[in-house]
């Protein structure tokens, strides 16, 4: 057991060291925790402002002109660091915390929900006979071949009103997002229960759920981890995309997707109340995908040897190893001329 936990903190302290050498990977965990410390923090934030998510303030915005906000960059002031919502007057500042709430918790909440599931179909597929391995790759092959995001529109608008909606979404994207997961583990279940290992686990009289808990499912966690870090921004888009089309979170929970949509009518007229959610959104998408390649590429070192092919410091590499090729030619061609030239100057 000690022996397993040291070299578990050995690999963690490698793959923080990868990480570390990677700028970018940083500056997009950075960005991450900041954001998870203004959500987690959005009450503490609304009291310092003085304001709340859902009050109106009909006095911000100009009712002659259909609600714009007044004064300059949205009605920017003291009182609101962002300004305030067209044709209500609602803190921005206030609501996009409260949307990252939002956002950040359905799309970790159907992740783990997604790697569940397909962690558990993946291994079954991959340790049973050959009947249960067709029956779930092709279930599998349907999940993934499906209109998921119609069927999404669909759940979610046969629902009742009153369930609540933020786990409404978790449950629908996890529930119909996971056949990449599955494809994944099997894939790498049917390669690992080749080797040695997990032979000497079965000879040794355990059974396939022992097998799978003791020996394949810590080989299986860095393909997992690197897969749900990539899951994670696609499922913050789902959620905009299904909050953006109306059948996603409901008035007056804020969502960035929810702002949006309603940003449509606004954004000539007060173009900070689009630009704030589709930046927020832009940001926070693209940090989850650089931290997702970086980690990647941290727990498999020969991955970045991959991505470098083509590259200018590819080519570079290649480049100094031909050169080191071609030198070690030429000095194994003339060493024997050098060792005959005394015996032709005897003769």
């Amino acid at each position: 057991m000690s022996t397993a936990v040291t070299a578990g903190a050995s690999g963690a302290r490698q793959v923080w060291r990868r990480l570390r050498g990677r700028p970018s990977a940083l500056v997009a965990g950075g960005v991450l925790v900041l954001l998870v410390v203004l959500a987690l923090a959005a009450p503490l934030l609304a009291a310092i402002e003085g304001q709340d998510a859902n009050s109106y303030h009909d006095a911000l915005v100009d009712s002659a002109r259909g609600g714009v906000p007044i004064g300059s960059f949205g009605g920017v002031s003291g009182d609101h660091w962002l300004g305030v919502e067209p044709g209500t007057g609602r803190d921005l500042f206030v609501r996009l915390l409260y949307g990252a709430r939002v956002s950040l918790l359905v799309a970790v909440g159907a992740t783990v929900v997604q790697v569940l599931i397909g962690v558990a179909i993946g291994l079954a597929a991959g340790l049973g006979n050959r009947l249960l391995d067709t029956f779930l790759s092709r279930v599998t092959d349907i999940v993934v071949a499906l209109p998921m995001l119609v069927l999404a529109i669909a759940l979610t608008a046969v629902v009742p009103a009153d369930f609540p909606r933020p786990l409404l979404l978790i449950l629908v994207i996890g529930l119909l997002y996971w056949g990449g997961t599955a494809r994944i583990v099997r894939a790498q279940t049917l390669t690992l229960k080749q080797l040695d290992f997990v032979a000497a686990a079965r000879l040794g009289g355990s059974g396939r759920v022992r097998v799978a808990r003791r020996e394949l499912l810590p080989s299986l966690a860095a393909p997992v981890i690197t897969y749900g870090a990539i899951l994670l921004p696609s499922n913050i888009v789902i959620e905009a995309s299904l909050s953006f089309l109306g059948v996603g979170v409901k008035p007056p929970t804020p969502s960035w997707g929810r702002m949006l949509s309603t940003a449509q009518t606004w954004f000539r007229a007060d173009p900070m109340y689009v630009l704030l959610p589709a930046g927020l959104l832009f940001v926070t998408v693209l940090a989850f995908t650089v931290l997702g390649d970086a980690v990647r590429t941290a727990l498999d070192p020969r991955e970045a040897s991959r991505l470098r092919v083509g590259t200018r410091a590819g080519r570079r590499a290649r480049t100094d190893g031909a050169a080191a090729t071609s030198l070690k030619e030429t000095a194994s061609l003339a060493s024997p001329k050098e060792t005959a030239s005394p015996k032709e100057t005897a003769s």
